[in-house]
This record gives structure tokens, sequence and C-alpha cells, in this order.
């Protein structure tokens, strides 16, 4: 089995700075999720993104790009080798320089939901 922790830390660190912006309704060893304070019309709170330990790898959810796709048409190849599903990213190891596209797409998607109006 992988030591995932090294990859767990790297990507939490991507989140992160979202995490006093938005609500963490799970911050700990092998989870970090974090949801908007923007509720939807089933009186949900809007998901954001999520960083999970899972068995053989770690899966970095992102929804904005689920709800604009658009946000992915200048991501690289091998990135979105990693997707599964439309908006969820798995890892089993560090990937350096996917992560600071990562990063980027991240702090792109949280753009995209302040200019809807979902995030301050």
């Amino acid at each position: 089995m992988p030591d995932l922790a090294p990859v767990f830390t790297e990507l939490r660190q991507l989140l992160a700075p979202y995490a006093t912006k938005l609500a963490a309704t799970r911050d700990d060893a092998q989870e970090l999720y974090l949801d908007t304070r923007h509720l939807q019309k089933n009186k949900k709170p809007l998901f954001f993104g999520a960083v999970q330990v899972k068995k053989s790898y770690v899966s970095f959810h992102l929804m904005p790009v689920y709800a604009q796709p658009e946000l992915l048409a200048g991501a690289s190849p091998d990135l979105l080798a990693r997707m599964q599903g439309k908006s969820c990213f798995n890892f089993k190891t560090v990937e350096p320089a996917l992560f600071t596209e990562l990063a980027a797409l991240t702090k792109a998607g949280y753009a995209s939901y302040q200019a809807q109006g979902f995030v301050p």
C-alpha cells in the first residue's frame, strides 16, 4: 500500500487557503471538505471542493469545473488524465507540476464561484 500522507498533505495545501472563506465540514488527517455558505434550492450548501484519502490514491474534488467545464479548457493532457468523472482528480504520488496547475485551476474555480455570487 502506498504512503499517501505526503500526497494528501500537498493537495490539502491547495484547498486550505479557501477554508477560512468557506465552511469546512470535515478537516482531519483523511479529508478536508469545503462547502460554500450559499444554499441551493434544496436548502443544502453548494459544494466547493475536497481532498480525500482513499484506499490506494488521494482524490481532489473541485466542483466549479463540473459547474463550468470551460475552466478545463487550458488544462494539460497530464492533468486531464488524472480525472475521474467530471470534477475529481486522483493521485498516487506527489506531482509538483500537476499540483501547481491544479492550484491555478482551484483559484480560477473560486473566482468563477465569486463571479456567480456563491462565495465572498
